[in-house]
């Protein structure tokens, strides 16, 4: 009886130092959009006040969701619904990857032109076949491999909405929007894909079509997701994400300054932090740090508040 219990501890002692070793480091996926990279330097910078190391990797969207079935990352804040339903659907259906919350409410996500151009009758889906020639049968999209492209290649492939011979251009965020302005300093009609959070909302006059609500629906969330048991596994680190709830007027603010003031994320987020300490209050709530000592008290020193 006595043996048995020594062992019984001593594969307990295992276990906990295997749980401890995986959860030293935090691995999150960053797709590359300024939003989800705002997001996640801030949260990045407060688990690094907590004792964690922190790794973040540059991925598209199925590479990062491929990669939290295979344990590869650990978290992933930007999964916007419900315009990667499709892509995320089965790997929540498996389980392999789980939505442990709702960080922001209220997102837009699809294609915008410029207000005149909206004026102009550019107002649904069906009308962007109208403006064919002045739009030179483009739209422009984000990243390759993004399933919001994806949406757009299906609709020109069927001929939806007349959309037959458009060409969806991939680019990276910065690329299009750098299209985006050049047609609108020249006042010319352009269609793209466009969201908020996002300063292009404050730097452009934008309008938002009508048309695509089967795939990017109305108003969205953009959920946490983590690989399978993540948050059980290390239930500190699961607990602030649980906590985490952002703000559109904290994601304009912040991407504004790393995207029209050429801010770094790290210092734009931080500065922001600092200016809204109060804020720390409700995602440190019942976090610890890494060695079990108050996470706020030690967040709020590290950050100098």
């Amino acid at each position: 009886m006595h043996l048995k219990s020594t062992v019984s501890a001593a594969a307990l002692v295992l276990v906990a130092g295997q749980a401890l070793a995986n959860c030293e480091e935090v691995v999150f996926s960053d797709v590359g959009w300024t939003d989800i990279t705002t997001t996640t330097s801030a949260t990045k910078q407060v688990i690094e006040a907590l004792g964690y190391d922190v790794d973040v990797k540059v991925l598209s969207v199925p590479v990062t969701f491929a990669s939290l079935e295979s344990d590869d990352v650990d978290i992933f804040l930007g999964n916007w619904m419900p315009a990667q339903a499709g892509a995320i659907g089965p790997y929540l259906d498996s389980g392999e990857i789980e939505s442990v919350a709702v960080n922001l409410e209220g997102t837009k996500y699809t294609l915008a032109v410029p207000a005149y151009t909206y004026e102009a009758g550019l107002k649904t889906y069906a009308d962007i076949a109208k403006f064919r020639d002045e739009l030179d049968e483009k739209i422009y999209g984000i990243e390759p491999g993004n399933e919001g492209n994806a949406y757009l290649v299906s609709l020109a492939e069927a001929n939806t909405h007349g959309l037959g011979g458009f060409e969806v251009v991939e680019s990276s965020e910065q690329g299009m929007l750098a299209q985006v302005g050049r047609a609108v300093k020249k006042d010319e009609h352009v269609v793209f894909l466009g969201w908020e959070p996002h300063p292009m909302n404050s730097t452009y006059d934008l309008k938002y079509l009508t048309g695509g609500e089967d795939f990017f629906g109305g108003e969205g969330v953009v959920h946490t997701v983590t690989r399978k048991g993540y948050a059980e596994e290390c239930p500190n680190i699961g607990k602030l994400l649980a906590n985490l709830k952002f703000s559109l007027p904290m994601e304009n603010e912040i991407m504004g300054k790393i995207l029209v003031d050429g801010e770094e994320a790290d210092d734009a987020t931080m500065a922001w932090m600092k200016a809204n300490g109060s804020v720390l209050d409700a995602w440190l709530d019942g976090v610890t740090t890494k060695d079990g000592q108050d996470g706020l008290a030690a967040v709020k020193a590290e950050f100098g508040l």
